[in-house]
């Protein structure tokens, strides 16, 4: 049975990350400090050796791919976007603590969206959407390794959906320019949209 594996990355920081305001559908850069962070950890790392990235079109994405991954074709997947979180965009959790929408949009629920935002139903809708384009295009073009930049929502939602061992979102949360390596098979994607997740990413040289 052969097996496709896939190194999923989050994308590094930005101004926002770093001041801690959420961004989602917000188009930033990374900051110098995200941007150098990776360049070290490129150089004192062990990144995957990859035939093709798929990243996110947002701009922080495609600027950690083009770094953790030089000389690499970069294909756009627009599903990798991160979630679009409707008025709580470009604020702190500090500014939104006391507001009735932010405590509802707290307790959770695949039909509770921030206002004016995506719901993480649609969220997963888009996870899986992407996960089938990528390795569809794996088998077609023959590649068994590739690598994935995206956003630290979708990296975590993705390997709570579809991984195995199953365990909760939050418990996939990883650093700036980290990740989780998977191994799929046609027979797990096409049975069940399952995958095995093999461990964390990068390694130590």
């Amino acid at each position: 049975m052969k097996g496709y594996r896939i190194s999923i990355l989050r994308h590094g920081l930005t101004e926002a990350n770093e001041n801690g305001v959420y961004i989602g559908k917000t188009d930033l850069p990374l900051s110098d400090a995200g941007r150098e962070a990776l360049e070290d950890k490129y150089d004192q790392l062990e990144y995957p050796k990859v035939q093709r990235v798929y990243s996110s079109p947002l701009e922080r994405a495609v600027q950690s791919a083009e770094i953790l991954f030089p000389d690499r074709e970069i294909v756009i997947v627009d599903d990798l976007r991160e979630m679009d979180f409707g008025v709580f965009e470009g604020l702190p959790a500090a500014e939104l603590i006391q507001l009735d929408s932010y405590k509802k949009w707290l307790k959770g629920g695949l039909d509770n969206p921030p206002p004016n935002g995506e719901t993480l139903r649609n969220m997963m809708m888009r996870c899986y959407s992407a996960l089938n384009l990528i390795i569809m295009d794996m088998m077609k073009n023959g590649y068994t390794h590739t690598g994935v930049v995206t956003h630290s929502g979708i990296l975590m939602n993705m390997m709570s959906c579809f991984g195995l061992p199953k365990m909760k979102p939050m418990e996939f949360a990883c650093e700036p320019g980290e990740g989780y390596e998977i191994l799929v098979s046609a027979m797990m994607w096409q049975n069940g949209n399952t995958f095995e997740i093999l461990g964390k990413i990068p390694g130590n040289e």
